[in-house]
């Protein structure tokens, strides 16, 4: 099997009032799984994105079996079998295509030739022979993307990406929205990848514990420089060792939730049903002061039973109630009004304006405090004070407010999302897989603003897959399976593995 080995030597990229990467150095070599690791912010997706073309504004120099080669754009970087998946899911899929389009895009777009029609027979086919050989026999390949699931929009990028020939892959946060069935799915393809076919992968990835499990060497950023080079991971390499590497200190694994008061019920829902059945007859309630987390594996109905909450979804049937008054919501506007606010799963999507500046996302939710005035007209200044203040108490690092968010790594995005509900009126905090793709700096950082939140005596749902975050963070949790709430917990009193029970359909 042929060897081929990648060298970015002295690599550095700058953005306005930002230098992202420092002179850094990398080898990846085929046939082997290099973990890229490092905190939000740290220069990983930069140069990943350096590798595959996107950024073409690098200085330095990359060999590829020590011939030198210019990489300036996304083209070149696949003619040389360079692929990447990246963290961003939805930027990468067209919502209105198919499976099988997604997958066999670069047929539609290049593949033509002369030829004037597609050859249907030919896209469908191929795109089932790989999702096939990938085992993902539950992914219909006629199914609109659009209408997919996080965590298998992820499956189609990552068949798209194997159906290419490459020789080095780039998984950028690949399991983040999986369960750890599909997560072990995934590493059997990975492992397949490099032993059968000499594939070398850069595995980046947040999840600490994973990468014992599939990586060979490990390599770690710091505030775009390189601090650790291909260092083999074995048996005497520990999680804390990592953190210290990619934050220059240790973190406490315990958190300090004292300080609050759980006091009268805020939230209350009865028998709530989504329009469609994607979650059916789910009751709950949580108090002022209190952490309710709601568990359970990916798709079990944890999003659409809090988007049915949101009015982002249609209810078919059921109550809900704020401090006892009974609210029906028709759409999302409807739920903030009566205090209720979602911090969504997919950020990038669904919390963010991309293209705006980090002030005017931090305002976004709370216009009608910068236009009390009678003339209605916005209060720039007050605004920019504001998200000064914000950035300040969130610690988000960026540049400048005036930054556009999209350029903020993904722990500083979240940490925008949360930030523009700070100041509202809202008493019920909605948070859906908060800390996925985030390194586990920012991750603590979100556990603490989640705790500083039911200090103040608002009433916060944490919804995650992570069950160790529910036992460390949540007073109460709610199970969830097939749509339905299985199981209720003083979380105190669980474990990890009763909480997978009912996860997974156990019963009393």
């Amino acid at each position: 099997m042929e060897k081929h080995i990648i060298e970015m030597k002295n690599i550095g990229v700058e953005f306005p009032g930002v230098k992202a990467l420092k002179g850094v150095d990398l080898i990846i070599e085929s046939q082997k799984v290099t973990a890229l690791i490092g905190a939000n912010g740290a220069g990983k997706s930069t140069l990943m994105k350096v590798l595959s073309g996107v950024y073409n504004h690098y200085t330095g120099q990359i060999t590829i079996d020590g011939e030198d080669v210019e990489i300036r754009e996304p083209n070149t970087a696949k003619h040389l079998g360079i692929e990447t998946v990246y963290q961003e899911v939805d930027t990468a899929l067209e919502p209105n295509l198919s499976v099988a389009e997604n997958i066999m895009v670069d047929y539609l777009v290049n593949g033509l030739g002369k030829k004037q029609f597609f050859n249907w027979n030919y896209i469908y086919k191929t795109s089932q022979d790989i999702l096939d050989k990938l085992g993902l026999t539950d992914i219909d390949n006629r199914q609109l993307v659009g209408t997919m699931p996080l965590a298998k929009k992820q499956m189609v990028v990552i068949a798209r990406a194997v159906l290419r020939d490459c020789r080095f892959l780039v998984l950028d946060e690949p399991t983040a929205a999986l369960s750890e069935a599909e997560t072990e799915h995934l590493f059997e393809i990975v492992r397949d990848l490099k032993n059968n076919r000499g594939v070398g992968v850069i595995f980046i990835s947040h999840r600490l514990n994973e990468l014992f499990e599939i990586c060979d060497t490990l390599t770690v950023l710091r505030d775009g420089n390189l601090v650790l080079a291909d260092q083999p991971l074995t048996k005497e390499t520990t999680i804390n060792d990592i953190v210290q590497y990619m934050l220059g200190e240790t973190y406490d694994k315990v958190l300090d939730r004292s300080g609050r008061t759980i006091g009268e019920k805020v939230l209350e829902v009865e028998g709530l049903t989504e329009f469609t059945g994607k979650c059916k007859d789910c009751s709950f309630y949580v108090r002022s002061g209190e952490i309710v987390g709601i568990s359970g594996l990916v798709g079990a109905g944890k999003t659409e039973m809090l988007k049915t909450l949101y009015a982002a979804l249609p209810v078919s049937s059921g109550t809900v109630k704020v401090h006892g008054k009974e609210i029906s919501p028709r759409i999302p506007a409807d739920a903030v009004k009566a205090g209720i606010c979602m911090i969504p799963e997919e950020r990038r999507k669904e919390g963010l304006e991309l293209t705006m500046s980090v002030a005017y996302n931090l305002s976004m939710a709370t216009l009608d405090k910068y236009s009390a005035n009678p003339l209605k007209f916005l209060d720039k200044k007050q605004e920019r004070i504001d998200a000064v203040s914000k950035v300040d108490q969130l610690h988000i690092a960026t540049p400048s407010i005036d930054q556009q968010v999209m350029f903020l790594s993904g722990g500083n995005q979240q940490k925008v999302v949360i930030g523009k509900w700070i100041g509202s009126d809202a008493d019920v905090f909605i948070f859906d897989e908060p800390t996925q793709g985030i390194d586990v700096g920012a991750k603590q950082e979100v556990y603490k603003l989640c705790i500083d939140l039911a200090r103040q005596g608002k009433a916060v749902i944490y919804c995650t897959s992570e069950t160790g975050e529910i036992l460390s963070l949540t007073d109460r949790t709610y199970v969830m399976y097939d749509g339905q709430i299985q199981k209720e917990f003083n979380t105190a009193e669980t474990n990890e593995q009763e909480i997978l029970v009912y996860s997974t359909g156990g019963t009393n």
